[in-house]
């Protein structure tokens, strides 16, 4: 009997002696060398997925600084968030889809809704702030309850009459405190100031904002771009703010000593950012700083 023959069975293989190579150590086989690619693939794809989560942790962190201009009636930003379930629903009820719901980049927010004025501000299209009446947790309210309170300056000094409903028997908006308030944050580039007038479409002919225009149909917002104008002094964001006496156009004094025309914020001013949507330069000359208060 061989040699062979006295090997326990599992012992005994047909594979020929691996070479040696030239440092002293085999060459791995094709099998080993597939497995060593995936090892090496499997890592790779770790070490992306680990860096992912870490920095879709990170960018929510980064963009919640920014300020959210949140719809009308929103609770304080702290209380806003821990009560908002974000069902959507007062989504489903603007008429001109102003507000958005926040995405995975606001943290916290995410689902949260918000209006990005610019793109499309609340013009008060459906006469009673629909979106409060379809919040089913108080996170949008007209009224606040006692246990909650009111910053100073968020409070209006009475409630806002509504310019589309101001022949009606109740022109007022049922609203108690502003969501924002409009600043003039680039007065070098206003219109209105340098004393130049517009004509045409004001965001331009591919803008989708939709707003009402009392004198087509107060109940069908239409687009913006298909109702150009021709002023000869620019007051856009006067023109069209649906709020009574909220902005105006006043004579001021440049430095220079030299009387200029310019957009004027007044106190009844709600936030609602129609005057942001509208300014026909970009980036606007007036803007809604979010939870902003009035100040005297």
């Amino acid at each position: 009997m061989s040699d062979e023959q006295n090997l326990p069975e599992d012992t005994v293989t047909s594979e020929p002696p691996a070479k040696v190579g030239a440092g002293g150590t085999a060459p791995l086989s094709k099998e080993r060398r597939q497995q060593a690619r995936r090892r090496v693939l499997r890592t790779i794809l770790l070490t992306g997925g680990v860096m992912g989560a870490a920095l879709s942790g990170f960018l929510p962190l980064a963009y919640a600084q920014r300020q959210r201009l949140r719809p009308p009636g929103a609770l304080d930003e702290k209380d806003f968030l821990s009560s908002c379930i974000k069902c959507g629903q007062c989504v489903q009820v603007c008429p001109v889809s102003a507000i958005k719901l926040a995405d995975l980049v606001d943290g916290f927010g995410v689902g949260v809704p918000y209006i990005d004025a610019r793109a499309q501000a609340c013009d008060f299209s459906c006469d009673a702030v629909q979106c409060i009446l379809a919040c089913p947790t108080g996170s949008l309210t007209y009224h606040k309850p006692e246990f909650l309170p009111v910053r100073a300056g968020a409070a209006l000094a009475a409630k806002p009459i509504l310019l589309a409903k101001e022949k009606d028997a109740e022109p007022t908006l049922n609203l108690t405190e502003r969501i924002g308030v409009a600043r003039l944050t680039r007065p070098e580039t206003c219109l209105a100031i340098q004393g130049k007038g517009f004509k045409g479409q004001a965001r331009g002919p591919k803008f989708q904002g939709r707003m009402r225009y009392m004198d087509v149909d107060r109940w069908k917002p239409i687009k913006i771009s298909e109702h150009p104008y021709d002023v000869a002094e620019c007051d856009l964001c006067v023109r069209e703010c649906p709020v009574k006496g909220a902005i105006s156009i006043e004579t001021v004094f440049a430095p220079d000593g030299s009387q200029r025309k310019s957009p004027v914020v007044h106190e009844p001013c709600v936030g609602c950012g129609v005057c942001e949507m509208i300014c026909p330069v970009e980036p606007a000359a007036i803007e809604i700083v979010p939870r902003e208060v009035w100040r005297t």
